[in-house]
């Protein structure tokens, strides 16, 4: 059984501290809590599925208006937390696949999608630094594999409205991957 992540994206720095708090005396859950360009938060739950299912229930109540979105991925890709955590060291070879969404909670959720549709390795997923509250996840792999992700993590986003733009490189010249470093 994998661990769970809740995530829970707000519009206030002050209200992403109430919230972490409500989230941890509701279940036994592990808590980040992350500022994110302009002026949000990210907190992030993790622990078993039902906790956490829990603590961003109450999170969300807790919340309130300043909530932007929430959501509960079970199973999680183990590929997703060290991602999330930086640029995760791999060959610069292959193609590159770039998802741009309107939300940080997007993003997270478009990489899980992307990583358990084909066999791809995600290299970074940006949470909204600098980005005007966006996300951003970067993944490589062959060209087949890497358009079979980012199509399959693309498709629900649209039907959100969460799509910014998406692109597959098949062969990145070697100062595009220099730059990801």
């Amino acid at each position: 059984m994998g661990i769970a992540l809740g995530l829970i994206e707000l519009k206030s720095l002050a209200r992403g501290l109430q919230v972490a708090d409500s989230c941890l005396k509701a279940a036994p859950v592990t808590v980040k809590i992350r500022t994110t360009c302009p002026g949000k938060s990210l907190i992030a739950v993790s622990g078993e599925i039902s906790a956490v299912q829990s603590a961003v229930a109450h999170g969300v109540t807790s919340g309130g208006v300043t909530v932007i979105a929430s959501l509960v991925l079970g199973n999680l890709h183990p590929g997703v937390w060290p991602a999330l955590a930086g640029v995760v060291p791999g060959e610069t070879k292959g193609a590159l696949g770039v998802i741009e969404t309107f939300s940080v909670t997007a993003a997270i959720k478009a990489a899980d999608t992307a990583a358990k549709a084909a066999i791809i390795e995600l290299r970074d997923i940006r949470p909204a630094y600098g980005l005007g509250g966006k996300g951003v996840v970067i993944l490589t792999g062959s060209v087949g594999a890497v358009q079979a992700a980012v199509d399959a993590a693309t498709l629900p986003l649209k039907e959100e409205g969460e799509l910014v733009d998406a692109v597959v490189i098949p062969s990145p010249h070697p100062e595009v991957w220099e730059q990801l470093a």
